[in-house]
């Protein structure tokens, strides 16, 4: 997966075409991302030791992961990765050609 928790992604293409978010949690075997703020669906919840009252919640649901683009700098690009002198691998912005630091 190229977008990890806590990056700031854009997301290119649907309703929510244009919005930005931090990323609230990946499931890398769907290929899905949870995105504050982005595709908001409203849930009939029972009641329940959180929530007495249960009713309508409003709750972010999954996007795929195909449809963002993880910002740096203010400007969405495209992710690469590169596998350093050391052995480690890194996220490296393919428009700037800059590391990413992890969660940003």
């Amino acid at each position: 997966m190229h977008i990890k928790k806590g990056d700031i992604v854009k997301v290119i293409t649907g309703k929510y075409k244009g919005k930005e978010g931090k990323v609230l949690k990946v499931f890398p075997l769907a290929q899905r991302v949870i995105i504050e703020g982005v595709n908001m669906v409203k849930r009939h919840t029972r009641p329940s030791q959180q929530n007495p009252q249960g009713g309508i919640v409003e709750k972010e649901a999954a996007v795929h992961v195909s449809n963002v683009m993880l910002v740096v700098n203010g400007k969405p690009t495209r992710i690469g990765s590169r596998i350093l002198k050391d052995g480690s691998r890194v996220r490296y912005a393919k428009k700037t050609g800059e590391t990413v630091a992890e969660g940003k």
